[in-house]
């Protein structure tokens, strides 16, 4: 059964053409070393309210709602970007990201930063729902 990597960073509106030369290289990387597939995706700021993700009988005003960007602790000038990696299972994981994180070109050194990663937030999940097995 397949394996995702979710993650979910605050970027700085301004750093979005650094963050998205950094995705193209890790998804590189990352397939690399086994993962099957990486999405990556940039806030919509213009996206519908989070009342509308809710059933008529359940809806409360919208400030009772958590957003992404309340989860991802955004400032005033960042945004949020949603990222996921599917791999075959748990163990390619384990062995893929060991590689990824030890990957040359995953070492950025002197580099300015897209995004502070101390504020990354990931986490690892077991599919319920979707993917080649359920269809």
């Amino acid at each position: 059964m397949s394996y995702i990597d979710c993650f979910l960073a605050p970027v700085p509106r301004a750093n979005k053409a650094a963050y998205e030369a950094l995705a193209r290289l890790s998804e590189k990387v990352v397939k690399e070393h086994g993962a099957i597939s990486i999405m990556e995706c940039w806030l919509d700021e213009s996206a519908p309210d989070p009342t509308t993700y809710h059933g008529a009988e359940t809806k409360r005003a919208q400030v009772e709602y958590k957003s992404f960007a309340n989860a991802a602790g955004v400032r005033e000038d960042e945004t949020v970007v949603m990222s996921y990696v599917e791999w075959p299972d748990k163990a390619a994981r384990d062995a893929g990201m060991e590689k990824v994180t030890n990957d040359p070109r995953m070492q950025f050194g002197d580099q300015p930063p897209a995004f502070d990663g101390r504020r990354l937030i990931a986490a690892g999940f077991k599919p319920m729902l979707g993917g080649p097995s359920d269809t």
